[in-house]
């Protein structure tokens, strides 16, 4: 991976038996009441990480925050239970410290055995994690003598775990953000054309920096969701009682125009799923985008979209997917993103395009479709899969950076 050493350079460098490697991790999982986890896919992807830097007889220590504590000690978002539930997924006994810093970690450091996981008391338990405190830094970096990052997700923030350990200790990228890496050079970095991407979701104005850096970087834009109404109404379209910005039909007008001046097409449904009703089972049809009627919404794509959509499928070299395309949290108006991820996850698997998906809605939908496993890649990452989708630089994979 150009420009970004890994965990291959890390082994490169010398025996690592009973050295102290800092691992910053994404422990930030779903619990329930009792504080049991109920999602472990992060956990899963930080553990290859985790094994493979044990079995070099190294001390992992592992840091992370949990939950949005304000900078003090909050017994609900203790790292404890989440320590516990790694234990299962790595297959060994993980141990846990009572903090990230002072004496706590440096008790569980010194007596944790060579080839040993331990997990440290939750970095924003210290005010001195957000605000990235150069002293909070040379307190974590002294449980250390090398910081490998394996949280993308984490990446957009400059923290202290996240940044400021990188310019202090020798940092490497763990294999988890390792593979995103690689899959975001595949959609957007150096990506086969033709390029397709999708955008969907509910409003246009969270996703305004995203629409301007994507069509100077692909050949196709597929815009759906409630996103698309704005759209569709900036081109003098009637969309009912469908969500719609209006204050941002000009952007969007701008949008549009700037596309075609940047030879992206942009592609907005033929066609749509409407009812008067947004609930399951609610009764629908399809009409097209030019006769949406005064007292129902739009849903869902169409069948005459989704042909549209599939010979743009067919053609490209790479998908890059971001949000869905329809209210794909209730049937019958799940159809549609599901029959699109349907499609690009089986051309994925017959080798005819490369496919990247990321978003918290776009990964439940794929899910929901059954298509996830599908892709080429999905992200986890959330909010830093969409700025590094909108051009933005991530604090966390610029410190890493060969200098």
């Amino acid at each position: 991976m150009a420009g970004h050493k890994t965990l291959d350079d890390l082994f490169k460098s010398g025996d690592l038996n009973g050295r102290r490697v800092l691992v910053r991790a994404d422990l930030n999982v779903p619990t329930d009441e009792h504080g049991h986890v109920t999602d472990a896919t992060r956990l899963n992807r930080i553990a290859d990480t985790l094994k493979e830097i044990a079995a070099k007889g190294a001390k992992v220590i592992v840091l992370s925050h949990f939950g949005r504590p304000k900078g003090a000690p909050e017994p609900k978002f203790s790292l404890a239970p989440v320590a516990e539930a790694l234990s299962g997924v790595v297959g060994a006994k993980v141990a846990f410290a009572s903090d990230c810093i002072g004496a706590p970690a440096k008790e569980a450091v010194d007596a944790l055995p060579a080839g040993g996981i331990l997990v440290l008391e939750n970095t924003r338990f210290h005010a001195g994690e957000e605000k990235n405190d150069p002293a909070f830094v040379k307190a974590l970096a002294e449980n250390g003598d090398v910081y490998v990052n394996d949280a993308f997700s984490c990446a957009h923030r400059a923290h202290a775990s996240t940044e400021g350990l990188a310019h202090v200790l020798p940092a490497y990228a763990g294999r988890a953000m390792e593979a995103e890496l690689d899959a975001l050079e595949t959609a957007l970095g150096n990506p086969e054309h033709p390029v397709v991407a999708v955008v969907g979701g509910a409003k246009v104005s969270t996703k305004i920096a995203l629409l301007l850096n994507l069509i100077h970087r692909v050949d196709t834009l597929i815009v759906g969701g409630g996103m698309a109404n704005t759209f569709l109404a900036a081109q003098g379209r009637k969309v009912g009682k469908s969500l719609c910005e209006y204050d941002l039909l000009d952007k969007a007008r701008e949008i549009l125009a700037t596309a075609g001046k940047a030879g992206c097409e942009i592609v907005l449904p033929v066609d749509a799923v409407v009812a008067r009703e947004f609930k399951a089972g609610a009764e629908a049809r399809t009409v097209p985008v030019d006769a949406v009627p005064d007292d129902m919404m739009i849903l869902d794509i169409g069948s005459d979209t989704m042909a549209y959509l599939a010979g743009r499928f067919e053609a490209a070299k790479t998908v890059v997917w971001n949000g869905p395309l329809g209210a794909f949290e209730i049937p019958p108006f799940d159809q549609g993103t599901a029959s699109a991820a349907r499609l690009v996850g089986m051309l994925t698997k017959i080798g005819t395009l490369k496919s990247v998906a990321g978003g918290g809605d776009t990964v439940a939908a794929l899910n929901d479709a059954g298509a996830a496993d599908d892709f080429t890649y999905v992200s986890a990452a959330g909010g830093a899969f969409l700025e590094w989708m909108e051009g933005a630089v991530l604090p966390g994979v610029a410190a890493l950076e060969v200098r």
